[in-house]
């Protein structure tokens, strides 16, 4: 068996790595999972999720931590650094049967030591309301499947809301709960309330006496993953169909799109100040999109396998002070810093809550950052000069990447492909969406269209990861350039593809529905193909990753940034925390 270090060989599971800000280390005493090991069940294909909550108890261990593995859900105490996990004293556990948890969130609305609201979603489409603490509340939305049968995707509550949440679905389906109101005995009534490009919205006859209380029917296949942006205004959804849509919450208006190079997108994450969204999916690839620009600013080629989840690390952003004045018109929730409900500014609580190695935010210069009020005339707002986010994926592999000033103001259609942390578009795709292959010598460089792609299907592995042809070709430009309008007719009409249809639902029995799917899909590829929502590649920087590191033997699923450390989840259901540069030491922690 390979060692367990930083070096050796590329299949070797990594314990510490490196970055400008010092070195990260796995604190194997911390590691959560369920209580007796078992044989990992690979038919078990529910991904593992972790949620967190701060309790605000005042002890040294305020967190509570969930996560689902297989039919079990756990409700544990998070010690983080400082003690190891008492694995045998769960808060909560359950198992059900007939179904499996797919996700949950904690209610962030007044949680105490001995009460926190808990929701958790189902395989079956049904969602639960539990109390793990207190074990007192147990509710049941969807008990007889009578508002969807799919699987439930992605559930959270609305922030600054006590009582509503939202739930989406493998169908495509996006739903908005009151937790005081029951679903009923009969299916629901629906009437049209507003409609756009690529979504509907329904109002439910009896919202104001049952749930659900609206219905959002988003693209086409199923809703993957929503977020909310930090000041809570905005809603961002990504699918099966490979969008991105951004939406206002309440006035339910499409606000911006985006669409993936290949295949579907299947994680979001807002940056810290609400103006950028990475997303990640089977392209393999994670894409910075600017919610104020409407435009795709880089994509990040690292993984060798889909992207399961993206997240921001708030914690080592560098950003400065600058004065604004006098700003006005739609944009300012985008320019100017984010106010929650009770109308404080967001910046301010990231530049308190959110430290780096455990200080505030700093200027460059070494000098802390220091907040006024939001609300004068002129008023200073931070100013983020470089992120950092984080994605995991299929490929067992944890990487970290730094997006910085020099790649955000780039301009579309001027990649750089020689500065540090950007890498050249001809060797940066030598293996990405390699299906490309086969009909790369009948394109033309300089054509208008789209990308029109081979069947995939039998290029698949068992995770569903497309696997390299042998024919390869000269370069990325020439492999991915889009063919003649009239080449890619000729080409429907010989062969099905797939550009943009999911590789999950190569197995449906439904082939006429598949077929007619796939015509629209490159319709729609075309649509976008070479313009600001989905650039070519040598329209954008490509960045590489500050850190792309083996950290699990199975395909990780979860990550969040916390204070003190990353934490990292595996589909076998191995919770992990990473300890931040100094932590280790400054907590006396061996």
């Amino acid at each position: 068996m390979a060692s367990l270090s930083e070096g050796g060989g590329k299949d070797e599971i990594k314990t510490h790595f490196v970055t400008r800000e010092g070195s990260y280390k796995l604190m194997q005493h911390s590691e959560y999972s369920k209580p007796s090991r078992v044989a990992f069940n690979g038919q078990a294909n529910t991904p593992v999720k972790v949620s967190f909550v701060d309790v605000c108890d005042g002890s040294t261990s305020p967190d509570r931590i969930c996560f689902n593995v297989g039919r079990e859900l756990y409700v544990y105490v998070y010690k983080g650094l400082r003690k190891a996990a008492d694995l045998t004293k769960p808060i909560d556990k359950r198992v059900y049967k007939g179904t499996f948890p797919t996700c949950h969130d904690f209610s962030q609305h007044c949680p105490t030591p001995d009460s926190v609201l808990l929701l958790v979603g189902f395989s079956a489409g049904q969602v639960q309301l539990i109390d793990p603490i207190k074990k007192e509340i147990s509710k049941l939305y969807n008990e007889e499947r009578l508002i969807d049968k799919t699987k439930v995707t992605c559930i959270k509550w609305v922030p600054g809301s006590t009582s509503q949440f939202l739930v989406s679905h493998s169908s495509g389906h996006l739903f908005v709960y009151n937790e005081k109101l029951p679903c009923g005995q009969t299916p629901p009534a629906y009437q049209p309330f507003k409609q756009g490009d690529g979504f509907s919205i329904f109002t439910c006859k009896n919202k104001s006496t049952r749930n659900p209380q609206h219905k959002w029917v988003i693209g086409q296949g199923a809703i993957n993953e929503f977020a909310f942006s930090p000041c809570s205004r905005y809603l961002a959804v990504v699918g099966q169909d490979g969008h991105l849509r951004v939406l206002h919450f309440n006035s339910m208006e499409l606000l911006g799109t985006m669409r993936s190079f290949f295949g579907g997108l299947l994680c979001v994450c807002w940056s810290p100040d609400g103006k950028y969204l990475v997303t990640g999916g089977e392209d393999d690839l994670v894409t910075v999109w600017s919610f104020h620009e409407k435009r795709v600013v880089c994509r990040g080629h690292g993984h060798k396998s889909w992207v399961n989840m993206v997240a921001f690390d708030p914690y080592t952003c560098i950003c400065c002070k600058e004065e604004t004045s006098g700003i006005t018109g739609p944009d300012v929730d985008v320019v100017s810093p984010a106010l929650d409900s009770g109308g404080n500014s967001h910046e301010t609580s990231i530049a308190q809550n959110h430290p780096v190695n455990g200080l505030p935010l700093q200027h460059p210069n070494g000098k802390h950052i220091g907040i006024s009020n939001h609300n004068s005339s002129s008023s200073p707002t931070l100013n983020f000069l470089s992120y950092r986010f984080g994605s995991v994926g299929q490929d067992t592999e944890l990487c970290l990447w730094d997006l910085t000033e020099d790649v955000l103001k780039q301009p579309f259609g001027k990649s750089r492909t020689s500065s540090a942390g950007l890498i050249n578009v001809n060797s940066a795709f030598s293996s990405v969406m390699p299906h490309c292959n086969s009909i790369a010598n009948s394109q033309k460089s300089n054509s208008v269209g789209t990308v029109v792609h081979n069947d995939i299907s039998s290029n698949a592995n068992s995770d569903g990861h497309v696997q390299p042809v042998p024919n390869t070709v000269m370069n990325a430009s020439s492999r991915l350039a889009p063919m003649a309008v009239s080449e890619r007719k000729e080409a429907n009409d010989k062969k099905e593809h797939k550009r943009n249809f999911s590789l999950a639902s190569k197995n449906s029995d439904k082939s006429a529905v598949l077929k007619s799917n796939n015509v629209r899909a490159v319709d729609s590829a075309m649509k976008y193909y070479g313009t600001h929502a989905c650039p070519r590649l040598d329209q954008v920087p490509i960045l590489e990753p500050l850190v792309c590191k083996k950290v699990s033997h199975e395909r990780l699923t979860s990550l969040t940034f916390r204070n003190e450390c990353i934490v990292t989840a595996c589909q076998e259901g191995i919770i992990l925390t990473w300890a931040r540069p100094g932590k280790v030491m400054r907590d006396g922690v061996d």
